[in-house]
């Protein structure tokens, strides 16, 4: 069995304690975490280590960042996306566990449809394309998982009206995710869940979580064999309950042998 989480925790100096606690409670295999917000240097991993944490990091002072954690040893630890463009943000950190080559990603938000963050991000998104068809194989175990500040379709998202032509439901970002998905991947929480939601983010603002204004921005996409072997993918929406809750909540995934 092995169980895999990803977790945008939005600062994992201001979530440490939160995290800490709950990977002692879920205690998952693997976790993939986003927003960092440290450079490599200030990320805890003593802290993680000691709590028995192989870890790894591609971090960025105050913005981005991307890491995996592992119980068993990690190999082939390779940051970035490795086409050559130069790109100082700090979003994409892949490492082998076992048989399986892990994947994590922090795809660009986009801030508004039609500013140069936007078209940085569906660029983002073709770059992952090419590089998924460089450094993989979709007939071998691999999953690629994160915040991907894309919602798929409008069942992903409880008010869909409120959302409409934003860039996390723009047809343009649904298209480049479609995309990233017709590499060989598949979408875990649909092997699982058919309906509504679940969702994994609510806005801070308006009280989004108390009214349950939420998104499913976060994804496990794993290839076929991997998919195959998905006993139950699920959101830990507690996670966003409490005392300073990250925006997201953990998306966490079991697979058999």
């Amino acid at each position: 069995m092995l169980t895999l989480a990803t977790w945008n925790v939005n600062s994992v100096r201001a979530r440490l304690e939160r995290l800490l606690a709950w990977l002692a409670r879920e205690r998952p295999d693997v976790v993939c975490l986003q927003e960092l917000k440290v450079s490599d240097a200030d990320f805890p991993r003593l802290e993680l280590e000691g709590a028995g944490w192989q870890v790894a990091v591609h971090g960025q002072k105050t913005y981005n960042g991307v890491a995996i954690l592992s119980r068993t040893p990690l190999a082939a630890v390779a940051p970035g996306l490795g086409d050559g463009v130069a790109d100082p943000e700090a979003r994409l950190l892949s490492a082998h566990v076992g048989d399986t080559r892990v994947v994590c990603v922090y795809v660009p938000n986009g801030k508004v449809v039609g500013s140069d963050k936007w078209a940085y991000k569906l660029a983002w998104m073709r770059r992952l394309c090419g590089y998924l068809g460089r450094t993989a194989d979709p007939a071998s175990s691999l999953v690629v998982c994160g915040d991907f500040n894309v919602a798929p379709e409008d069942r992903d998202v409880a008010r869909p009206a409120e959302w409409r032509d934003t860039v996390l439901t723009h047809g343009d970002a649904r298209a480049a995710l479609r995309e990233i998905a017709a590499w060989g991947l598949t979408d875990l929480i649909r092997l699982h869940h058919t309906g509504e939601g679940p969702y994994t983010w609510w806005d801070y603002r308006m009280l989004g979580f108390p009214k349950n204004n939420g998104l499913r921005i976060d994804h496990i996409l794993a290839t076929k064999p991997l998919a195959a072997r998905c006993r139950e993918a699920y959101v830990v929406r507690d996670e966003r309950k409490g005392k300073q809750p990250s925006d997201h909540a953990p998306v966490v995934a079991v697979f058999g042998d």
